[in-house]
């Protein structure tokens, strides 16, 4: 039999050899610390076994390029320092021969490094909202607070800007508003991929693995869906997987635990997506190893067309009252309020087993939603957060085209950091209000703009947005319409795109129009018109608006309603226009600050 044919070395260290059209050894030295390899995203994945020394080590997905390279992701190379490594490539690229094979643009393109360029080389990468430096992400999961730091883990793929190789990322900050980018916190093995969960504090040591270590629980996601644990002694730095995992196995599909210590059952709580039953599994723990189911709940309520997933649970004071009531958070994909992705939620009682959801005057349980836009997904709160804070982030996209968006070196940012707090509606009925993170005031720069009152009418009245920073500004102000019918916000740039937000306060409702916002032909679902209640007790409107290169944020009337949508414009936004229909309105208290560039998470 004729031996494997074998390509030049194109770097120190590096041999490839083609087996057969879609099957290539790459052999390198784990001498140098990185293996940087070319990704085409429009073709499929490769399947690439890593043999250290000829045995299997891990498996992982490229989209290795063929024609092109889009950009380079890192593989690291350091844990095998002194070893034999071999990348065993099995692609499903279609090919007629090992010589057609050999064309590949990435057998040329890869290279060794003592380092990868995270720099960014993306229009719209947000300034001020977290990111990775590079790869896709969606659920923030397992995140907590310690000893002065916020630690924030979320879904990452590190070899790609397309879903893949699920794994815990990791960052960090002090201050909810600079992060610092960490080595991956929890990798895949031998049971599957590393999904969405969340981390705890052990406390009083119920786990044996001591006093105040970090606990994660999360999906293992194999052939199927399992609950494991890792632990970490660093703070959450680098984690240990549990030997005996996985610790929690059901014979239908159920993911993301998220588990807290209830101080009146003295137990641990744990609550997991069912997902394609469209409910919520309550199970309790001494330890968080052996699990005990208690109820099941959600069958038949709130919105059921989309799988349920990411929830959480916890238990909030209800604003000017003695009364303290428990919050579900289901979040749900697809039917969402306006398609897509969604955060529902519940409120009602919880005694250690059961959760009880409060009804309506008809006695209903209505559906109720935390965000009013496209793209606040997943969203989790932090555990252990200071003075009894509930500080909460989303995933800041919608399944309906995260994978299409115009970026690639990157792809998907985190909402702002979120305060969620309750209050009782005119109805009586109790909701859930956001507001962004005290922390986040140090954003603020320069007071562009600054109006105590003015009146509009049909012409309207123009204001200048900042231009440093690609126009990234907050916006705060208050409507008072008077006797228009309706009160609309435009914000416009110099190639004649868009975003149309119109307050009607006769059906107390408040609107988001980007279907001409800039790019918006990546996806049919993107160009769209959201609508959220505002929830007032007055016909004036408060407006807090966050910008930034590719998102903008509402929270209105304090926080009582939220919307949150991406956009990306060819150029920034520079105007803010102000105008009524149908009579004059006022406007007063705007202010327009620019942010600092120091605040920048880059």
């Amino acid at each position: 039999m004729a031996a494997a044919a074998a390509m030049p070395c194109f770097a120190d260290d590096i041999r490839i050899e083609h087996l057969s059209p879609n099957h290539t050894f790459v052999r390198v030295k784990g001498d140098d610390k990185l293996m940087i390899l070319p990704i085409q995203e429009s073709i499929e994945d490769a399947k690439i076994n890593v043999l250290v020394n000829g045995k299997l080590e891990r498996t992982f997905f490229a989209r290795l390029a063929k024609s092109k390279t889009d950009y380079t992701v890192p593989f690291d190379l350091s844990p095998y320092k002194g070893k034999d490594v071999i990348l065993d490539v099995v692609s499903t690229q279609g090919r007629a021969s090992v010589r057609e094979a050999q064309d590949d643009a990435c057998w040329s393109e890869m290279t060794l490094s003592d380092n990868f360029d995270t720099t960014n080389r993306e229009k719209y990468r947000p300034l001020y909202h977290h990111t990775p430096s590079y790869g896709w992400m969606n659920d923030p999961n397992g995140m907590f607070y310690k000893d002065g730091v916020w630690h924030l883990y979320y879904q990452w793929n590190p070899y790609g800007s397309k879903w893949q190789n699920m794994t815990w990322g990791h960052s960090s900050s002090k201050d909810l508003v600079n992060w610092e980018h960490h080595p991956a916190a929890i990798l895949p093995n031998g049971i599957g991929t590393v999904f969405s969960g969340s981390s705890a504090i052990d406390r009083e040591n119920s786990t044996g693995f001591g006093e105040n270590s970090v606990v994660a629980m999360y999906t293992s996601a194999g052939d199927s869906q399992t609950q494991s644990l890792a632990v970490s002694h660093d703070n959450g730095e680098t984690f240990e997987i549990y030997p005996a995992n996985p610790v929690l196995t059901l014979d239908s599909e159920a993911r993301d635990p998220n588990m807290f210590w209830n101080p009146q059952t003295k137990e641990w709580t744990m609550v997991l997506a069912h997902a394609l039953d469209h409910e919520m599994l309550i199970f309790s723990s001494p330890d968080m190893k052996s699990w005990t189911l208690q109820s099941a709940f959600g069958k038949g309520l709130g919105a059921q067309k989309g799988v349920w997933e990411c929830p959480d649970l916890f238990q909030l004071p209800v604003e000017g009252s003695d009364e303290k009531k428990w919050v579900l958070i289901c979040n749900i994909n697809p039917d969402g309020p306006f398609g897509g992705s969604g955060i529902q939620y519940f409120t009602g009682d919880f005694d250690g087993k059961f959760f009880t959801p409060d009804t309506d005057s008809n006695g209903k349980v209505a559906t109720k939603w935390l965000d009013f836009g496209k793209d606040n997904y997943a969203l989790v709160s932090w555990s252990d957060a200071p003075e009894g804070r509930r500080t909460a982030i989303g995933w800041m996209s919608n399944w309906q085209y995260a994978a299409d968006v115009p970026t690639m070196q990157y792809r998907s940012a985190n909402t702002l950091p979120l305060e969620v707090t309750l209050f009782k509606g005119t109805d009586g009925d109790y909701y859930a209000s956001t507001v962004p993170s005290p922390e986040l005031t140090k954003l603020r720069d320069k007071l562009i703009v600054n109006t105590r009152k003015t009146g509009v009418g049909t012409k309207g009245k123009n204001f200048s947005l900042p231009t440093a920073n690609d126009g990234v500004c907050e916006i705060e102000l208050t409507i008072d319409p008077k006797k228009a019918k309706s009160v609309n916000l435009t914000l416009s740039n110099a190639d004649g795109e868009e975003v149309v937000m119109t307050y009607n306060p006769a059906e107390a409702t408040f609107s988001f129009n980007r279907k001409k916002s800039g790019i918006v032909d990546f996806s049919k679902d993107f160009p769209a018109t959201t609508v959220a209640p505002t929830f007032g007790t007055s016909r004036k409107l408060t407006l807090r608006i966050f910008i930034d290169r590719s998102s903008i944020e509402i929270f209105g009337n304090d926080g009582r309603f939220a919307m949150t949508n991406l956009v990306f414009p060819n150029s920034p936004y520079s105007h803010l226009s102000v105008s009524s229909a149908g009579g004059n309105a006022e406007i007063s208290n705007l202010k327009i600050y620019s942010i600092a560039t120091d605040s920048s998470n880059k």
